[in-house]
C-alpha cells in the first residue's frame, strides 16, 4: 500500500510542531483499541444473545462443536471488563453457552499483586451414527440380555425384536482454579486445581474364545490435578519449585457382561473385564538459571515422581465351573518412579554466533514386583500355564550441540549433532543408540526473494538383538521392531517466500524423508513420506484481505512377513495420501459498518493396502475420506453499541471404509456389532445474534 503525503501538509505540521504557543487539547481523544477504556474506572463488554439451527444430526459434525443435534439452538455468549484505579480488575468471558461445548471462564484480582481465576469447559466427544444394542443397562456396571436371547449365531438371534437405537458418546467437562501472588519483587507463588469429569458410553469389544460382542462400556471417570509452584527472580538468577499430584478415579472399575452366544461350555454365560483402574501421581518439579554474563547462561531442570497403581484386583473368572490356582496378591500394588532432568548451557562468544549445548535424562523405572498368576481363557478353560506380569523400564539420555549464526548481510546458518541412547530391559534389543545431524541456511539474495533450506542425517543401532520369551510363544528371531530395528534416516526441506509486490506474498515449501531398515529382515523395511505445499496472501485494498493454501502429502511403506516362523513369504505395502486446499477472504463491504468474510477448505485422503504371498492377492479396497467445508459471516453496525451479526457453516464429509461399512449386527456371524454408519454427513448450521456493547 502507498501513502502519499502533500508537501504543504508535511510543511504545516512541521511548523505546528516548533511553535510553542500552539499547543494540542487531547482531552477528548479516545483510544478505541485500547484494552481497557481511557477512563480507568468502571464496567464495560458485550453481551451476544440469537439463535441457530442444524440442518441435520450427525455425530461426527457434533464432536467437539456441540452441533451433534438436528434443530435450534440458542447463541449466549459475552464478555465483561471492569476495572479500577487502584489496580483491582475482573474480567468475564463466556461462549457457546446454549451448546455442549460452552466454556465460562473469571479472571480478577489486583494487578501486579494478586490474581484468581475460574474456567469451565465442556468438550463433547461421540462415536457414531446408527449404533443399536440388545443389551440392557448401557452407561452402567452390568449388561443384560433379555431371557432366551442366546443363539449359536448372529443370524439367530432375535435381534429385529430386541435391538434398540443408542447414542454413544460422553461429554468431558473441566473445572480449572488459578490463583497467584506477588508477594515481593522477586517472589511469585501459584496454585493450580484441575478437575476432569467423563461421563457416557464408548463402543469396547468382548469376546469368548471364537464368539465376540461390542458392548455399549461405561464412561465414569474423574481427574483431579493440583498444582503448586513457588518461583523466585533476581537480577541474575531465576528458580522455581512446584509441587504436582494428579488422581484418576474410575466410578465403574468393571464392566460384566450377558454373552449372547450359546455357551460353549457351561457356566459361559456371562464374561467380566477389568476397565481402566485407579491410579495416582506425585511429582516434585525444578527449574533454575544463571546468567554468569550478557554472552552466558546456564540452566537446569528436573521432575522426579512416583505413578503408583492399587486397584483390587477382579476373580480371574466368574465361571463357577472353572477352580483357577489362587491369586498371588489382593492387588497389583504397582510402582513407576520417574525422573526427567536436564540442563543446558547458551553462550554467544562472537557476534552473531549463538552456541546452545544441552544433556538430558529420563527414566521409567518400574517397581511393580513380579508375581505369577493364574490364566484362564475368556471364561472357557482354565488348565493353561500360569504368567507372569512384565515391569517394563527404560532409561533415554540425550546429547545436544546447536550453532546459529548471522552472517553478513541476510545469510544465517544453524546446524546441530544429537546422539540418544536407550536402555530397556524385557525388550529384543537392550541398547539403542542413534546419532542425528542436521544444518539449515536461509537467504534472501534480493529484496523479494526468500530461501531457506534444511538437511538431516539420523543413523540408529542397537546391540545384539535378541528373542523374546517372557510372552509365552518365542517370535521369530528373523524379526524386527520397528522401534528397536537399525534406521537411517535421511530427510531434506526447502522453503521459497516471494514478495511479488507491497500487497501480494507467495511461499513454496516442500519436504522428503526416507527410513532405510536395512538390517530387518522380517519387519518393517522401509518407509518414505514427502509433501509440497503452496501459501498466498493478498491485501486487493485497504478493506480487502485474502489468503490461499494447498498441501499435498505421501506416506509410503513396506513391510516383510512370514507365515511360517521363517523367511519372508508375504510383503505387505500401503499408500497414504493427503490433500488440503483453504481459501479466506476478510472484506470491509461498507467501512466502519459491514464486515463479511468466508473462509472455504477441501481436504481428501486415501489409503491403500496392498498384501502379496505367492497367491497374487488382490489389493484391499481403498479406504478414503473427504471434506467439503464453507463458513461465511458477517457483523453489522447498527450503531456504536449494537451490532447484527450472522454465521453459516456448511461440511459435507464423506468416507469409505471397508473394514467397517456394511458391517450390521447380523453381518458376520461370531460378532455382534452395533452397526455404527462409517461417517457421512452433510450438514448446515446457520445462527444470527445480537450483540450489544456496554
Amino acid at each position: 500500500m502507498k501513502i502519499h503525503s502533500p508537501l504543504h501538509i508535511l510543511g504545516a505540521l512541521g511548523l505546528l510542531c516548533s511553535a510553542s504557543a500552539w499547543a494540542v487539547d487531547t482531552s477528548a481523544w479516545t483510544c478505541e483499541t485500547c484494552p481497557y477504556p481511557n477512563d480507568p474506572k468502571g464496567l464495560s463488554g458485550a453481551v451476544e444473545v440469537g439463535i441457530g439451527n442444524v440442518s441435520d444430526k450427525s455425530a461426527k459434525f457434533g464432536t467437539y462443536t456441540g452441533l451433534q443435534r438436528k434443530g435450534a439452538y440458542a447463541v449466549v455468549g459475552g464478555s465483561a471488563t471492569w476495572h479500577e484505579a487502584d489496580g483491582l480488575y475482573a474480567d468475564l468471558q463466556a461462549s457457546d453457552l446454549g451448546l455442549d461445548s460452552r466454556s465460562l471462564s473469571v479472571r480478577g484480582g489486583r494487578e501486579g499483586l494478586v490474581a484468581l481465576g475460574l474456567r469451565y469447559d465442556e468438550i463433547p466427544r461421540y462415536f457414531g451414527d446408527g449404533a443399536q444394542t440388545p443389551f440392557l443397562g448401557a452407561g452402567g456396571g452390568t449388561l443384560t440380555l433379555p431371557p432366551g436371547f442366546a443363539a449359536p449365531g448372529t443370524n439367530t438371534m432375535p435381534l429385529a425384536a430386541n435391538l434398540q437405537p443408542i447414542d454413544l458418546g460422553y461429554v468431558a467437562k473441566r473445572l480449572d482454579l488459578t490463583g497467584s501472588w506477588l508477594g515481593t519483587d522477586s517472589l511469585n507463588l501459584r496454585m493450580g486445581y484441575r478437575r476432569d469429569v467423563r461421563d457416557g458410553t464408548r463402543p469396547l469389544y468382548a469376546s469368548f474364545l471364537a464368539t465376540a460382542a461390542q458392548l455399549p462400556a461405561p464412561v465414569d471417570h474423574v481427574t483431579d490435578v493440583l498444582d503448586l509452584t513457588a518461583a523466585y527472580n533476581a537480577t541474575r538468577w531465576q528458580a522455581s519449585l512446584s509441587y504436582q499430584w494428579s488422581q484418576f478415579r474410575n466410578g465403574t472399575p468393571a464392566l460384566t457382561w450377558d454373552n449372547p452366544f450359546t455357551a460353549v461350555v457351561p457356566g459361559a454365560n456371562r464374561g467380566q473385564l477389568a476397565l481402566a483402574p485407579d491410579n495416582e501421581l506425585h511429582q516434585i518439579i525444578g527449574s533454575a538459571a544463571y546468567q554468569f554474563a550478557p554472552t552466558l547462561r546456564a540452566s537446569a531442570d528436573f521432575a522426579i515422581g512416583r505413578l503408583t497403581q492399587n486397584q483390587g484386583f477382579l476373580a480371574p473368572t466368574i465361571n463357577p465351573n472353572l477352580m483357577p490356582g489362587p491369586m498371588p496378591a489382593a492387588s497389583l500394588n504397582g510402582k513407576v518412579d520417574t525422573f526427567n532432568g536436564s540442563v543446558r548451557i547458551t553462550a554467544a562468544p562472537l557476534d552473531g554466533l549463538r552456541l546452545n549445548a544441552s544433556y538430558a535424562r529420563d527414566v521409567r523405572d518400574n517397581r511393580t514386583a513380579r508375581q505369577t498368576y493364574p490364566t484362564i481363557e475368556t471364561d472357557i478353560y482354565g488348565g493353561l500355564p500360569a504368567r507372569t506380569n512384565t515391569p517394563f523400564s527404560q532409561w533415554q539420555d540425550r546429547f545436544k550441540l546447536l550453532a546459529d549464526y548471522r552472517g553478513p548481510a541476510t545469510l544465517r546458518l544453524a546446524g546441530g549433532a544429537e546422539y540418544e541412547q536407550r536402555e530397556r530391559n524385557y525388550t529384543e534389543a537392550v541398547t539403542t543408540r542413534e546419532t542425528t545431524v542436521w544444518a539449515r541456511a536461509s537467504l534472501q539474495p534480493i529484496a523479494m526473494l526468500g530461501l531457506s533450506v534444511k538437511l538431516a542425517h539420523a543413523d540408529r543401532d542397537h546391540s545384539t538383538y535378541g528373542t523374546a520369551v517372557w510372552f509365552g510363544a518365542a517370535e521369530n528371531p528373523l524379526l524386527r521392531k520397528y522401534n528397536l530395528a537399525a534406521r537411517v534416516r535421511d530427510s531434506a526441506g526447502v522453503r521459497v517466500d516471494l514478495t511479488l509486490s507491497e500487497t501480494l506474498s507467495l511461499g513454496l515449501s516442500a519436504d522428503d524423508a526416507r527410513d532405510d531398515y536395512h538390517r530387518s529382515v522380517i519387519g518393517l523395511t522401509e518407509a518414505r513420506s514427502g509433501s509440497i505445499g503452496i501459501d498466498m496472501a493478498w491485501a486487493a485494498s485497504e478493506h480487502t484481505r485474502l489468503h490461499a493454501f494447498a498441501q499435498a502429502e505421501s506416506i509410503r511403506s513396506l513391510q516383510a512377513g512370514s507365515q511360517r516362523v521363517g523367511l519372508p513369504d508375504w510383503t505387505g505395502r500401503s499408500k497414504d495420501r493427503f490433500e488440503v486446499y483453504g481459501l479466506g477472504l476478510q472484506h470491509a463491504a461498507i467501512p466502519d459498518k459491514l464486515d463479511i468474510g468466508a473462509d472455504v477448505s477441501s481436504s481428501r485422503s486415501r489409503s491403500d493396502i496392498d498384501v502379496q504371498t505367492v497367491m497374487m492377492e488382490p489389493a484391499f479396497p481403498r479406504a478414503s475420506t473427504s471434506l467439503d467445508r464453507i463458513k461465511l459471516y458477517a457483523a453489522y453496525k447498527i450503531d456504536d453499541k449494537i451490532s447484527l451479526t450472522g454465521n453459516v457453516w456448511h461440511e459435507n464429509y464423506k468416507s469409505v471404509d471397508w473394514r467397517s461399512d456394511g458391517l450390521m449386527p447380523a453381518t458376520l456371524g461370531n460378532l455382534l456389532t452395533m452397526g455404527m454408519a462409517t461417517p457421512n454427513h452433510q450438514v448446515t448450521a446457520l445462527s444470527v445474534a445480537l450483540r450489544y456493547r456496554f
